[in-house]
């Protein structure tokens, strides 16, 4: 896919519309389904800038035509939710008032979270309806509902289908299954998924996404997708796919803390990340930008849970746009807002070698959701720059140098 296929002119419909119809790759036939403009809108008002590896990867076979069955690796937040949302909602006929596309998600949280895309993704279309099957939504016995998309867990959903018969699972026409990895982790839900799995049509179309591949993994994702289509894409290559790396050459802490300064006044930055070696570097940072004017918050781990949570949900509200912390953040943090990461200190183990997993977590707190993201590593000796040059060569990805000093590279790099 080419990677303009999904260039946004959010504030030039037509420019979008073209663009979309431009998703046609030459080896297969592809169904975007142009004739959906409300749907196109609704990519594009999302900010979509480019495909992820997965989306470029998994588009072209889950909306092709027929459709095609899939089995795919990916992590949380490289953009694999809006990858199936798409191809269910090219699928449903909104004419038609009853289940077309059913989603199975391991937990209520994760329900919620693939019903907020849906809702981003369908918003033009108020004739779409969704439905959550999880614990707690009561409807009247033998009532048939008229919602065309089902989100739910694995034992709600097949009360729904067998016991309650709230959906008639034969008029399912694509069936997804997200997170198979933490599905079979929880006790009854893979058995669950796998009764579900068997009502459905032989034509529905089966799209099933794990993080890992371990053997349990694997075996169940064979059991519940007839004939399908395999993609493995390895983290790094996901997570580094939209983000652009820079490095910046300074003389002491001072220095590295002007170099910032100079980085946030340049960039009209959504939110950034901020990442520190130690608890002290990150009060002292988080004290000095506060001097600044800056809107700062500040997380580590000596805090209380449910203080770090207030601090994480201020930060996805927007109330404070700068999060300065150590590595107790750099994984599972989702703010889609986020559009820069900086390690103020590269990340290393106990033994002073580069991490490359935290580096990779760290980063990949920005790029979210297919969107591009910016990466600057701040690197203030000899040793920390042997420590950069050996996480360049780990993820054989180049890492270019940053001069904060010159106003005009800084605005090039935003760009």
């Amino acid at each position: 896919m080419a990677t303009d296929s999904w260039a946004l002119a959010v504030d030039e419909q037509e420019a979008a519309a073209e663009s979309l119809s431009n998703l046609h790759l030459k080896e297969e036939k592809i169904k975007p389904d142009a004739n959906k403009p409300q749907l196109l809108q609704g990519v594009y008002a999302m900010g979509f800038n480019r495909p992820s590896k997965i989306q470029e990867n998994a588009l072209p076979l889950m909306l092709a035509e027929p459709p095609q069955n899939l089995i795919a690796q990916s992590q949380s937040g490289t953009g694999k939710t809006a990858a199936f949302v798409l191809a269910m909602l090219s699928q449903v006929e909104p004419a038609n008032k009853y289940p077309q596309c059913l989603c199975l998600s391991p937990t209520y949280e994760l329900a919620l979270q693939t019903g907020k895309v849906i809702e981003q993704m369908g918003k033009f279309y108020p004739e779409l309806k969704l439905a959550y099957a999880v614990r707690g939504n009561k409807l009247e016995r033998g009532q048939k509902i008229s919602e065309q998309i089902v989100i739910g867990t694995p034992g709600t959903v097949l009360d729904w289908c067998s016991k309650l018969k709230f959906i008639d699972p034969k008029k399912i026409k694509v069936f997804v299954l997200d997170e198979a990895d933490v599905m079979i982790a929880t006790q009854g839900h893979q058995d669950q998924s796998i009764r579900i799995q068997r009502m459905l049509p032989r034509n529905c179309q089966m799209l099933l996404f794990s993080a890992t591949f371990e053997d349990s993994v694997w075996k169940f994702a064979q059991k519940v997708v007839p004939d399908p289509n395999i993609i493995k894409l390895k983290r790094e290559e996901e997570t580094l796919d939209t983000i652009k790396q820079y490095y910046v050459l300074c003389s002491s802490r001072d220095e590295k803390f002007q170099a910032l300064c100079n980085l946030y006044g340049a960039i009209t930055i959504a939110q950034a990340m901020i990442f520190c070696h130690t608890r002290k570097t990150a009060s002292w940072l988080a004290a000095e930008l506060s001097k600044e004017g800056h809107q700062v918050a500040l997380l580590s781990g000596e805090m209380m849970v449910e203080q770090r949570a207030a601090v994480i949900e201020r930060f996805r509200e927007g109330k404070e746009k700068v999060l300065v912390t150590t590595n107790v953040c750099a994984r599972g943090i989702d703010v889609e807002q986020v559009s820069v990461v900086i390690n103020f200190d590269l990340p290393v183990d106990k033994d002073g070698n580069p991490d490359n997993e935290t580096y990779l977590h760290r980063i990949g707190r920005t790029g979210r959701f297919g969107k591009r993201g910016l990466a600057v590593n701040m690197v203030d000796s000899k040793h920390s720059m042997n420590i950069l040059n050996r996480i360049q060569e780990h993820f054989n990805k180049k890492i270019e140098r940053l001069d904060t000093d010159d106003l005009d590279e800084i605005e090039k790099i935003a760009n």
